[in-house]
């Protein structure tokens, strides 16, 4: 090992013995000190719940750069490596968490170094990388994180969502799953899971009546239901039936509370999805760029309402090819109207997808669009939550979530 190669190794060996007994607002002092004896300097940016700005962790760092219309931007919106011209030299790299964009970083190099070698950029990206570890990790322990990635205070029943929900993004060697929600700062009804294990990925989408705490509590107690039959060992119908079990225990005479969902299950070895839809829009199946057609099976009865009858619908297969991507989405997406009234539609959605897909985008730059749009289409103010999850069979889509180092 050379003697440039040890001195890497070093810093990223004091980062992580550092890292053990810190908080996350100690994370800076621990990455610049270990930094130092290479010459390097790093600041952190963490994008925000409503994906527009990055912001600095560290207080004096600077404005925040917009996500459309910065350098800082165009590296986190394509995920690419932007050169900063000046002296000394500088890298913004993507932060990355697996497949989950936290931010940017931006590194600042010592004033001989050449920002083009290929060696010092793959040591700039393993420390970008142990910094997103970090702060994953870190943001459990403490709030600075948290607050770095807001832009208004969060409603109470957001605040609860927010902390259920797994990760936007994760990708393995045969999928991809990404999703994106609005109002980030007062979604109450809208919720969604994954998980992938033993070949299989589990994906759901829930969507609770009303825009309140009672429908945030509703769609948690949907997620904490479904995810325990997932976990016990249950199908999509034995999962449906707990729901109903026991979102029905919140119902009474004054109030009647329920949810849609549509429940799904990808062998990622065949391709064949299992989904069982509970009142929920219909999935949409894109293929090559193109919507192929609506996963429109018989659905029973929301979350919730089993007590009434109407469960008897069964999971319905649809078999994937490899590339093939399904869209999930609540109907605030679809239904969003604009002053004058105009409706968003299922037109525009599939249009605005096949139009990102064509444009070569990673897909959750496609779902940061799309979201934006609809929040464009009602001047800024929903009138519902709106969310949306899209599952991708591939084995080659995953290259498009990391940057060409």
């Amino acid at each position: 090992m050379t003697e440039r190669a040890l001195a890497w190794h070093a810093v990223f060996s004091r980062i992580v013995d550092e890292a053990h007994m810190a908080g996350g607002d100690e994370l800076d002092g621990i990455v610049n000190g270990a930094t130092a004896a290479v010459g390097v300097s790093v600041r952190l940016y963490l994008v925000d719940l409503a994906q527009q700005r990055l912001h600095p962790v560290r207080a004096g760092d600077g404005p925040s750069p917009a996500v459309d219309g910065s350098p800082a931007g165009r590296g986190f919106r394509r995920l690419e490596v932007v050169v900063e011209d000046g002296a000394p030299p500088c890298l913004w790299m993507p932060v990355l968490n697996g497949t989950e964009r936290l931010g940017m970083a931006r590194i600042e190099l010592a004033a001989d170094a050449d920002p083009g070698d290929p060696w010092l950029r793959e040591q700039c990206w393993v420390l970008v990388g142990l910094i997103a570890h970090l702060v994953t990790s870190k943001q459990n322990y403490g709030d600075l994180f948290h607050l770095v990635r807001r832009t208004k205070p969060l409603s109470v029943a957001s605040e609860l969502l927010w902390q259920l929900l797994p990760p936007q993004t994760f990708a393995c060697d045969r999928m991809v799953v990404t999703a994106a929600l609005e109002p980030y700062d007062r979604v109450g009804g809208d919720g969604y899971d994954y998980a992938v294990d033993a070949g299989h990925a589990h994906v759901a989408l829930f969507d609770a009546t009303g825009h309140d705490l009672h429908a945030g509590l509703t769609t948690a107690v949907a997620l904490a239901a479904t995810r325990n039959a997932r976990r016990g060992g249950l199908g999509l119908v034995e999962a449906a039936r707990l729901a109903d079990q026991a979102i029905s225990v919140r119902n009474g005479q004054d109030r009647m509370t329920f949810a849609t969902a549509v429940l799904a299950r990808l062998d990622l070895d065949s391709g064949r999805l299992h989904y069982l839809n509970a009142g929920h829009p219909p999935p949409v199946l894109l293929r090559d760029g193109r919507m192929v057609k609506l996963l429109d099976a018989p659905v029973r009865v929301p979350l919730g309402l089993g007590a009434l009858g109407g469960t008897g619908a069964r999971p319905a297969t649809e078999q994937l090819r490899p590339g093939d991507r399904v869209l999930f989405h609540t109907d605030g997406v679809t239904e969003a109207r604009s002053p004058d009234g105009a409706l968003f539609g299922l037109d525009r959605l599939v249009g605005l997808t096949e139009h990102h897909e064509a444009a070569g985008l990673p897909a959750p730059e496609t779902l940061r669009r799309i979201v934006h749009a609809v929040l464009e289409h009602q001047r800024g103010r929903l009138q519902d939550d709106a969310t949306l999850l899209l599952l991708e069979w591939t084995t080659t889509g995953q290259l498009a979530l990391f940057p060409v180092i």
